[in-house]
């Protein structure tokens, strides 16, 4: 079987970073698959899948396509909305042209398959139209929640052949918008060997952050996040203030561990936004930054507390099951499509999105608990293992692969 990945950006965000694992166990499940990989930018996505023997190629998606998106309208009034048309303005020639580039692409191919893996990927479908090739459509977001794009994705909907849902809630949103289409839920896996306990050093995350070595028996927390708003970096800074208020002599320490790593920059924060904010809340000294990092299993381990505050629904958090594999005692949003794998107080502690006060008292509870730490460590490991390992996810999709309908002219 020949599959045709397509990726929006080369970055490597949640999506890509669970692209990748899947290509890796694609490879290993039936090594007979012809895998290619289409991105719309540069970055280590192409380069990393290079390396994992996959054919992989940029075909370059304009700027203003790139850059273009409807996450930041929720909740907002027309004005967004009318900023949002002005730059919709020059996309119908852009479109035709990546449309007709896009095509060009295909046909050169062939596949028998091509899997969508991001939104905008997903709005190109009309580039395939008549060419026998099945579509899988991955949704790796609320698409529900988004007001233009919802209403596209249902207007394209009789192209996707089949769409996979990376948790039970985007599945039951997705059906909403997809109507007929076959959604399949298959729960993100990471790399349960690379992401695993080991010792920690909290000296380098000390070094990567700008900040001179904590003392002896600190404890440090961290949120590891893209700087997308609803990613709670905010919310985890006012839990980190009430926490420092009421202990101030607590060796602790708080790490923001990411980047502003797409092209979207209404829709982040800036590194300048989240240092003034520290200051504000008079944290400085007690906060770090900590640039994006290629190789994040080394950070987990680095942390005595991982923390996950989004302040909407997150339609998984890969970051949480791979904190999770490396045996963190972790603080979740209920709202996030892995902790429909978890149990409260056995393998994490779970609160309601959007509550600083409830992160906070969750913080205080860890971090004066040595042995509840180690509880959930422990048991979070098992649950990583079990419940999200690569392995799984691969073979989950690939038998939805095997079992799609045949397009003429496949073999």
């Amino acid at each position: 079987m020949r599959i045709l990945f397509l990726n929006p950006v080369g970055v490597l965000g949640g999506a890509e970073r669970a692209l990748l694992d899947l290509l890796a166990c694609l490879r290993r499940l039936d090594p007979a698959l012809s895998l290619h990989l289409l991105a719309g930018t540069e970055g280590p996505l192409l380069d990393e899948a290079r390396a994992l023997g996959v054919d992989s190629r940029l075909l370059p998606l304009p700027e203003r396509l790139s850059a273009l998106g409807d996450s930041g309208l929720r909740g907002q009034g027309a004005g967004a909305l009318w900023g949002l048309a002005r730059g919709l303005a020059p996309v119908p020639g852009l479109l035709a042209g990546y449309l007709h580039a896009l095509r060009r692409e295909v046909r050169s191919l062939r596949p028998q398959l091509l899997h969508s893996n991001g939104i905008k990927t997903h709005l190109l479908s009309p580039a395939t139209m008549g060419l026998p090739v099945a579509r899988v459509w991955h949704i790796h977001d609320f698409i529900g929640e988004r007001p233009l794009v919802r209403r596209a994705l249902r207007g394209l909907r009789a192209l996707a052949t089949a769409a996979i849902a990376n948790s039970r809630a985007v599945g039951t949103d997705a059906g909403e918008v997809l109507g007929s289409v076959p959604i399949h839920v298959v729960y993100n896996g990471v790399d349960v060997e690379r992401f695993a306990p080991g010792p920690g050093e909290g000296s380098r995350l000390d070094a990567l952050a700008g900040l001179p070595p904590a003392p002896e028996g600190t404890l440090r927390l961290g949120l590891v996040a893209t700087y997308a708003r609803w990613k709670g970096h905010d919310l985890f800074l006012q839990a980190a203030a009430r926490l420092v208020r009421e202990r101030p002599t607590r060796p602790v320490r708080f790490y923001l561990v990411g980047a502003p790593l797409y092209r979207t920059p209404d829709s982040q924060f800036s590194e300048e936004e989240l240092r003034g904010l520290v200051e504000q809340l008079g944290l400085s000294g007690r906060v770090g930054l900590v640039p994006f990092q290629r190789e994040p299993a080394a950070v987990y381990r680095a942390l005595d507390i991982f923390v996950h505050a989004s302040t909407r629904r997150e339609p998984f958090g890969l970051t949480i099951a791979e904190a999770l594999a490396c045996g963190r005692p972790a603080i979740i949003s209920r709202a996030s499509g892995a902790a429909e794998q978890l149990t409260e107080g056995v393998d994490a502690l779970t609160l309601s999105s959007g509550d600083a006060e409830a992160l906070a008292a969750a913080m205080r509870t860890l971090v004066g608990d040595a042995g509840l730490r180690e509880r959930l460590g422990q048991a979070a490991r098992r649950t990583a293992a079990e419940r999200f390992s690569r392995e799984r996810y691969a073979r989950e999709i690939l038998n939805i692969y095997r079992a799609l309908p045949r397009t003429e002219g496949s073999s």
